[in-house]
């Protein structure tokens, strides 16, 4: 197994160590245009392996020739947010640079499956799938398991005990109109809304979708990284190791819950072929209006491009 992660920042940095610690690469490759960063973050690495215990080896790059054959490709790369500024905000720079970046990786790998993590998500996983022309089930982006991953934070603080027992989802585009659904989300199978009352699942939802300006906020000068990349490598476990995890991702639809030619976020299936299966579940009119604007909302972003 060959796993590439395109930009060496701190969510791609930090993915590569995720990685190469638990093994799921013999070769992890990093690679970045940016001279030196890559191969002195790749070799920094490298050299933790002796301590942490593990046997990948970490390979720092500025050239996509390294990246052949790759079987995965975590694409990361682009500018990050600031304070004051939407994911939207980044669409016209960062889409250019995953244009360019998937053009050099599936040049190199045309048989990889590409896992999408640069904002704003939904959209830059469509111009990776429209760059590579990858079926849909090589082209998937990272969103729900990020935000599902902070609602279950939140429902664990608010509640007092361990995020372990707490299971939720999040559907929508990765951005303000993502959907969470509380009725689907549960503690230690206890539906949510027979722990809480109303208003605090919808304080806890606002926190959710307000998750990743929280941050940007507190860091000013960057965006969150551990928990993306934390959600971007179990991601790649699941295709690693065949697991066939049901997990909530950025999708290209062709029918399903209604919508047609748009990524949204909604459960999947994702196995050593990718995305093996997109799980519909019953949406009450509340939700499926809800999700239909969310995915409005990345058509109309979509419609702006110019790839």
């Amino acid at each position: 197994m060959k796993i590439t992660v395109i930009g060496a920042g701190n969510v791609g940095a930090t993915a590569a160590q995720r990685i190469a610690e638990k093994e799921f690469a013999n070769e992890v490759v990093l690679v970045d245009v940016i001279e030196g960063m890559p191969q002195g973050k790749g070799l920094d690495m490298y050299e933790s392996a002796p301590i942490e215990g593990f046997d990948s080896r970490v390979i720092g790059t500025n050239s996509f020739d390294q990246t052949a054959n790759s079987e995965i490709v975590l694409i990361t790369a682009g500018i990050a947010r600031k304070p004051g500024m939407s994911r939207d905000d980044l669409q016209a720079t960062n889409a250019n640079i995953v244009k360019t970046v998937t053009q050099q990786a599936v040049a190199k790998s045309p048989q990889a499956i590409l896992i999408v993590v640069s904002n704003p998500l939904d959209v830059m996983t469509y111009v990776a799938k429209k760059v590579s022309g990858f079926e849909r089930h090589r082209v998937i982006g990272m969103a729900g398991v990020l935000d599902s991953a902070r609602f279950r934070t939140f429902i664990s603080m608010e509640l007092n005990v361990s995020v372990e027992d707490i299971s939720a989802f999040v559907l929508g585009g990765h951005g303000d109109s993502m959907v969470p659904l509380p009725r689907y989300s549960t503690v230690a199978g206890i539906p949510l809304p027979d722990l809480m009352d109303k208003a605090t699942i919808e304080r806890l939802v606002k926190r959710t979708r307000d998750g990743g300006i929280e941050i940007v906020n507190f860091l000013k000068t960057g965006s969150a990284y551990y928990a993306p990349s934390a959600a971007a490598v179990e991601m790649i476990e699941s295709i690693v190791k065949d697991k066939k995890r049901i997990l909530p991702c950025a999708a290209w639809l062709e029918g399903e819950y209604g919508l047609k030619d748009v990524y949204c976020g909604v459960p999947i299936k994702i196995g050593r072929k990718g995305m093996e299966e997109i799980i519909q579940i019953k949406l009450t009119p509340e939700e499926q209006t809800a999700l239909n604007k969310s995915a409005e909302d990345v058509r109309a972003n979509i419609a702006k491009l110019n790839i």
